[in-house]
């Protein structure tokens, strides 16, 4: 057995800056390797070594991953995209038996960050401010007419990302044409505030936040981060330690937080390195770093709130040529 620390990213599409941090951890102590299932993914160009491998969905996709890491000798595993982040925490097991770690936290866990109505009943009954959901419109008009809930609200899917089919809408006659044309949808209350991200990583020794950067978005693309600016506030510090140990993550997420009012309102989480990630790592906020410590069975230090206020992040376009 070889002491390298390789670690395998899947599903690495465009984020190359994940890996070039990676690698630059493991300067002289490991590999980083890269799959997809485009070769047009760029991301790919950046690891020391890389695979196309099957769609995620496919037959044997699993077993494809286990010998990319079987061949390699991989101690670690992380995907960057959601749908693979539930079949990863499902499998964990499997991972494990053969010595491999997946960055990920549990199953149930993962399933509650993509049903959104469950993340808020969990929100709501464990106290946290969230924005008000309804899965049954006929209670939302209800709340309506009650003016507990009033216009505009979104419409989203219950299981959706990337900010795909979210829609605003200003009146009944809206929302039911969405409810009529689309299954499984919910209603959520407008928030009219600031919105903040928070990437966290949760210790995968300790299980304790270990560190907490926050930013406070101005331009979104996508649903990711495009402009951002860091921000310190110890009461939002001490409301994402309380959430992410209630709920019981660990490994790297990221949370969208709204602020209304001088009130902090959790909305949701990608248990997964969010798109502004680079955001806290430039910053000093080494997330790659404290994983390749939890891989060696280092438990990291405590560096919440450890970084400078009012950095900016803005992003701009990069590119590849391949022959």
């Amino acid at each position: 057995m070889s002491n390298d620390i390789n670690i395998l990213i899947l599903s690495c599409g465009s984020r190359n800056k994940i890996i070039q941090y990676f690698k630059k951890e493991l300067e002289g102590k490991g590999k980083v390797i890269a799959t997809d299932c485009s070769e047009l993914a760029p991301a790919l160009y950046d690891a020391d070594k890389y695979y196309i491998v099957p769609r995620i969905n496919e037959e044997g996709y699993l077993d494809t991953i286990l010998d990319i890491c079987k061949n390699n000798n991989v101690k670690a595993v992380l995907s960057l995209i959601d749908p693979e982040l539930s079949l990863l925490a499902e499998n964990k097991e499997i991972f494990l038996q053969n010595g491999i770690i997946p960055i990920i936290s549990d199953f149930e866990v993962v399933e509650m960050c993509f049903d959104k109505y469950k993340m808020y009943q969990f929100l709501v009954a464990n106290g946290f401010n969230t924005p008000k959901s309804y899965i049954d419109k006929e209670k939302f008009y209800q709340d309506v007419e009650a003016g507990i809930i009033s216009y505009p609200v979104f419409v989203k899917p219950v299981k959706g990302s990337a900010s795909i089919n979210i829609n605003i809408c200003s009146t009944k006659d809206e929302i039911e044409v969405l409810f009529n044309r689309f299954d499984n949808l919910m209603i959520q209350e407008y928030m009219n505030g600031t919105e903040y991200g928070a990437d966290v990583y949760i210790d995968m020794i300790t299980h304790e936040p270990v560190a907490i950067f926050a930013k406070q978005k101005i331009k979104m693309r996508a649903g990711e981060t495009d402009k951002s600016v860091s921000v310190k506030d110890p009461s939002l510090f001490e409301l994402i330690i309380k959430f992410v140990q209630k709920a019981g993550f660990i490994g790297i997420i990221d949370i969208d937080i709204f602020k209304v009012n001088d009130q902090y309102y959790v909305s949701e989480v990608n248990p997964r390195f969010g798109g502004g990630y680079p955001h806290a790592y430039e910053c000093g906020v080494n997330v790659p770093r404290m994983i390749v410590n939890n891989i060696v069975d280092v438990a990291n230090e405590n560096v919440i709130g450890k970084y400078d206020k009012e950095i900016y992040m803005i992003k701009y376009n990069e590119l590849k040529i391949l022959k």
